[in-house]
């Protein structure tokens, strides 16, 4: 009997140090980027990362407000105007470029309002 519990208890505790050690490995590979809106651009317009690593995106609008949108995905959000908040939005791309761009009309250069995000 207390073998049966002793074995329960190291399983249970393998199983812990094994799931942790599975979290503190995704924390790692996560990659925050900090991207402003501004006058039909954004900063940095673009970004390098390694194919596979998640993207914490941050977005910020200085001026009026914009769209954020990675083409090819369902990833579409709205920035506040300025001293209105943020978004965030998460992303884990596969190997090759995926543009994004502004995806609320801003203004007369909205249509030059894009990025790209190169998994390599």
């Amino acid at each position: 009997m207390r073998t049966s519990i002793r074995l329960a208890a190291l399983v249970l505790i393998t199983a812990g140090v094994f799931a942790e050690g599975v979290a503190l490995t995704a924390r790692q590979d996560t990659k925050v980027v900090e991207i402003t809106a501004e006058r039909f651009a954004f900063t940095p317009s673009e970004i390098r990362v390694k194919a596979g690593t998640r993207l914490e995106i941050r977005l910020e609008s200085d001026d009026t407000a914009h769209g954020f949108r990675i083409v090819g995905t369902d990833i579409d959000v709205e920035l506040p105007k300025r001293g209105r908040g943020a978004a965030t939005v998460t992303f884990q791309p596969q190997p090759g470029r995926y543009t994004f761009e502004c995806s609320r009309i801003c203004g007369a250069g909205h249509e030059f309002m894009r990025g790209v995000i190169i998994a390599e």
